[in-house]
Parts: C-alpha cells; structure tokens; sequence
C-alpha cells in the first residue's frame, strides 16, 4: 500500500508539472500569430520531442531490457518499428488526417496524441521505481523514485507548453487548449498506479511502451513538425528546434 501510494503522489506531482506547463497558454494574450512566430512554437515543440524521444525513452528502454538480462536493441528496434508504423496507419485511415482542409487539425491531434503516448510509460517508469522501494524497504531506492518523479515532473513542464500553445496557434481558444495539454498529463498517475498493482508484468513490457512512444514521437516530428517549422526556410523554425532538443536534453540529463 506504501508504494501505491508514493506512486499515485508522485505521478500526481508529474501530471501537475505539465498542467502547469500547458497554462502558459493562458499568458499569451494575443490572438494573431505570424506564420514566423507558429513555426517558432513548431520548431521548439519538435526539438522537445527529439531529446524526449532519446533520453527519456529509447535510452531507459534499452537500459530495462538489459536489467531483465535480454539485449537491449532488440525492444529498443522492435517497440520503435511498431510505434512509427501505428502512426503511418493511424495517419492514413483518419479522414480527418488525410483532407487538406483539415491538415492543421490532423497535425495538431497527432501531436498530441504522441506526446500523451510518451506519458504512459513515463507514468510506468515512476510507478515501477516506487514499487520496488515499496519492496525491498531500501532508503536509497525510495530516494532514487522519488529523484525519478521530479526529474520527470520537471521535463513535463515544456511538454505541456508543446501542447498547448500549437492548439491555441490553430485556432482553440486559450482554456480549451489548456485543458487538452493538462489531460495529456493524466495517463501518468493512472499507468503509475496500474504499474505498481503489475508490477512483475510491468517491468516485462515496460521496454517496448517506451521504444513505441519514442517511435510514434519521432514520427510525428519527422512527418509534420519539422516540415512545418522549415516552410519557405523559416531560420526561426530550426533555431527553435535547436533551442527544445538542448533544454530537453538538459533537463533529461540533468535531472
């Protein structure tokens, strides 16, 4: 009951974190956003997403199925096939994908879908970290859970923002993209619990939720993030891709 509990607080710190993150959207007063100043919000969400896909994703996927004694490519490759080819279904038998009066929509729900993909095995990492503290009573375990939650809750705060601010870039108003980024965040508490309830299944499959949600996220940038942020060789849009992948970077590192 112990790590049941740790876990649903800290993956309730980390859903707060990118609650926090997707209200900077209540800050932008302005309703007229250049085609510069979108691709700007572009670029940084895709430099984001890059960095969490490495370092908090396929890196810890390969560092759990090494730990299970397996080899750590073969989730890593496997789980990152499956999740890029999930979003080249996904994207062609959504119609609201695929018209191209739609196209800004279909771009904005794949991007959150993905980013709220990513969460879930971010919300499994947590409640597994705190299920084995739970077990083995070791302070230096619970300790290294609890760094676990607030390096995570930290990097959720940009992630929230990449949410909110390109669904208020296309058009939703400030609090209903505020809410959408929020909710990205609240598959983490809800896999956190679930994963300290399975904790022995968990750790088995954990591997492949990560490389999945780092395969789905790279296919978003790949497909529509980056094309977006570089139409007519916007200089802002690769800056900013820059300026997301060293923060986020920074922070998985870091923290």
């Amino acid at each position: 009951m112990t790590g049941l509990i740790s876990a649903a607080c800290a993956t309730g710190f980390t859903f707060l974190m990118t609650a926090l993150g997707a209200a900077m959207v209540l800050f932008m007063y302005s309703d007229d956003f250049s085609d510069k100043v979108r691709r700007a919000f572009l670029g940084f969400a895709a430099g984001v997403m890059i960095a969490a896909s490495v370092w908090s994703l396929l890196i810890p996927a390969i560092e759990e199925s090494e730990k299970l004694g397996k080899r750590g490519w073969i989730p890593a490759a496997g789980g990152f096939a499956c999740g890029v080819a999930f979003l080249m279904i996904l994207d062609k038998i959504l119609p609201c994908f695929a018209k191209d009066t739609e196209r800004r929509r279909g771009r904005t729900a794949m991007l959150v879908f993905a980013i709220t993909l990513h969460n879930i095995p971010e919300g499994m990492a947590v409640g597994l970290a705190f299920a084995v503290a739970a077990r083995s009573a070791d302070p230096a375990l619970f300790g290294a859970a609890v760094a676990l939650a607030v390096g995570m809750g930290i990097q959720n705060f940009p992630e929230g923002a990449a949410i909110s601010i390109p669904l208020r870039q296309h058009g939703m108003g400030r609090l209903k993209a505020f809410l959408c980024g929020a909710a990205s965040g609240i598959v983490e508490p809800v896999f956190g619990v679930l994963t300290v309830l399975l904790a022995g299944a968990a750790q088995t499959v954990l591997p492949w939720f990560l490389s999945f949600a780092a395969g789905a996220m790279l296919y978003v940038v790949a497909d529509e993030l980056i094309p977006e942020a570089h139409l007519e060789g916007s200089r802002a849009g690769t800056i900013c891709v820059m300026i997301g992948f060293i923060l986020m970077m920074t922070l998985d590192v870091a923290l």
